[in-house]
C-alpha cells in the first residue's frame, strides 16, 4: 500500500509514468498498479520533476537586511529545498536552525565566512570578522545543515581588504572538509580575474551573468581568459538573479558562447519577491526559457544539478529510494514581459506556473494551484 499515487504524470522529456509515494520516499516508477492511500490522476496534462532547489536564497527572518520566511521563497511557490546563501554566520547560525526546524521547506545554510553574517552590507570589511575556530565550531555543531560557506567578494563588502578575505575563505574550506564554496561577485576591487584565479573544482560563481564592468565577459563580448580556466578546473556557475545581478545582455551572450549555468537560483528575499525583478525561483527560469535554453534544460539547473553541487545526496532525482520532493507545474502559453536586474525587457511567450510541491511525501499546493482547482492534493 502506497502512501500517495500520481499517476500519469508528464515528465520533462514529455514521457509519461506513474509515481509512487511511501514513507516520504519514492518507492516505484513507471505502469504502477499496486493500491495507494490516495491517488491522484495527472492525464498526462502536468508536469512532474523532482523537488525544486533554489541554491541561493536570503531567508533568515531576523536578519536587519535580506530577510524573507522560507515557506515564502519555498513551498508556497513550488520550490522544496532552499539554501540560504550567507544571511548567518557563526554567530546566528544556531537561531538561523532553530527557526527553520518550524518550516515545511527544506532549509540549509550556506555559512557566512564573517561570523556576524549580513548584519550590515559590509561584513568583510574588517578582518577580525572572519573567524576560522567559530566556523569550525558552527559546521561542527550542524553538520547537516551548513552544506557550505559563503564569501561576498565586491569593494562594498570587503572594503580595503581586497582579495584577502577569500584566501581566508579557501583556507577555512580546506579546514572543514573542503566543503562548497560560494563566491559573491561585483563590483570590484578586488577584480574577477583575482577572484577566478583563487577558485578550485566544486567551487561556486554567484551573480554570474551579472552587468556590471566586474563581469564575466570583456568589453569585447567574450569570456574572461581567467573564468575560462577556472570553468576547466570544475568551478561552476550560480545565476543569483538577486535585485542587481542579472543582465539579460550578459547571460544571452555568455550562453551563445556556450557558457551556460550549472544552476538557476533567485537570490530571492522579501523586497524582490513582492516588488520584482525577481518573484519568484519559477520567474527566474522562465527568463531562461525565454534566453533560449530547453525546458529539460532549466529543470535540471534546479534539480540534480543544484543536489550534485551542493552534495545533497537524496535529492534533486526522480528514481526509487530519493527524497519525495516534487514540483508539479505547468508550462503557460502566454505573453509575458520580463525584466532583469539592468531594467532592460524581454517579451516571452511561456511561463514556468508551479501548482503543487511534494514535501518528503506530504503534499502542498501553490496559491496558482489552489485557485485553478487542477487537482486536489
Amino acid at each position: 500500500m502506497f502512501d500517495l499515487l500520481l499517476r500519469r504524470a508528464r515528465l520533462v522529456d514529455d514521457t509519461v509514468t506513474d509515481i509512487a509515494i511511501s514513507a516520504g520516499k519514492i518507492a516505484a516508477l513507471g505502469d504502477i498498479s499496486g493500491p495507494a492511500v490516495k491517488s491522484i490522476d495527472l492525464h498526462g496534462e502536468h508536469y512532474v520533476s523532482a523537488g525544486w532547489i533554489d541554491s541561493h536564497v536570503h531567508c533568515y527572518p531576523n536578519s536587519p537586511i535580506y530577510h524573507d520566511q522560507p515557506d515564502s521563497v519555498g513551498i508556497a511557490t513550488g520550490v522544496t529545498t532552499v539554501i540560504d546563501a550567507g544571511s548567518t554566520g557563526a554567530d546566528d547560525i544556531d537561531d538561523f536552525y532553530t527557526l527553520t526546524r518550524q518550516a515545511t521547506t527544506e532549509v540549509y545554510a550556506l555559512l557566512n565566512i564573517s561570523r556576524v553574517g549580513l548584519i550590515a552590507q559590509n561584513e568583510l570589511a574588517n578582518l577580525n570578522n572572519i573567524d576560522a575556530s567559530a566556523v569550525r565550531d558552527a559546521v561542527q555543531r550542524h553538520p547537516d545543515f551548513i552544506v557550505g560557506l559563503k564569501a561576498r567578494m565586491s569593494s562594498s563588502v570587503v572594503g580595503d581588504n581586497g582579495i584577502t578575505p577569500l584566501e581566508r575563505a579557501k583556507a577555512i574550506q580546506k579546514e572543514n572538509g573542503d566543503l562548497p564554496l560560494m563566491v559573491h561577485i561585483g563590483n570590484n576591487p578586488p577584480n574577477l580575474d583575482e577572484i577566478a584565479d583563487l577558485l578550485t573544482s566544486g567551487d561556486i560563481i554567484t551573480h554570474c551573468y551579472n552587468g556590471k564592468p566586474n563581469r564575466i565577459l570583456t568589453p569585447g563580448g567574450e569570456l574572461r581568459a581567467s573564468v575560462a580556466r577556472a570553468l576547466r578546473r570544475g568551478v561552476r556557475l550560480d545565476v543569483g538573479h538577486g535585485s542587481a545581478s542579472f543582465s539579460f545582455t550578459v547571460a544571452k551572450r555568455a550562453i551563445a558562447l556556450g557558457i551556460l549555468p550549472q544552476t538557476i537560483s533567485s537570490d530571492i528575499y522579501c523586497r524582490n519577491r513582492i516588488d520584482g525583478p525577481v518573484r519568484s525561483l519559477a520567474n527566474v527560469m522562465s527568463k531562461f526559457l525565454a534566453i533560449g535554453l530547453s525546458l529539460p534544460q532549466v529543470i535540471a539547473c534546479v534539480t540534480d544539478h543544484a543536489a550534485e553541487g551542493l552534495r545533497l545526496k537524496q535529492k534533486g532525482r526522480l528514481a526509487v529510494g530519493y527524497d519525495a520532493d516534487l514540483t508539479i507545474f505547468d508550462l503557460k502559453r502566454q505573453p509575458v514581459l520580463f525584466t532583469d536586474a539592468e531594467h532592460e525587457s524581454l517579451q516571452a511567450e511561456q511561463l514556468i506556473t508551479p501548482l503543487a510541491a511534494i514535501r518528503a511525501g506530504h503534499g502542498y499546493m501553490t496559491e496558482q494551484g489552489s485557485a485553478e482547482h487542477a487537482f486536489d492534493l
